[in-house]
């Protein structure tokens, strides 16, 4: 990962963002991650979407707060219950 301090960026952003297929690229303000530049090889519009969406995120959140309180459901509990739909 590469960290670029906008305050101190001398060369277009462009410039710094030509490796971002090698590491990923944050872009930092006053010491604080504003945005992160990444490459997009590989990852479907789907992916992109989902990982930035706030009611998905907080559905997956709420999965892993459950899952360590100890709510899970069995592979084959989750079938039946498809099954009687």
């Amino acid at each position: 990962m590469k960290t670029i301090d906008l305050e101190k960026a001398i060369k277009p952003l462009s410039e710094y963002a030509k490796d971002v297929n090698k590491e990923i690229l944050v872009l930092k303000s006053k010491n604080k991650a504003v945005a992160a530049i990444v490459s997009l090889k590989n990852v479907d519009k789907e992916s992109i979407c989902l990982s930035t969406n706030p009611e998905f995120l907080e559905i997956i959140e709420n999965s892993r707060k459950e899952f360590k309180l100890g709510k899970k459901v069995s592979l084959n509990a989750m079938k039946k219950e498809i099954s009687k739909m």
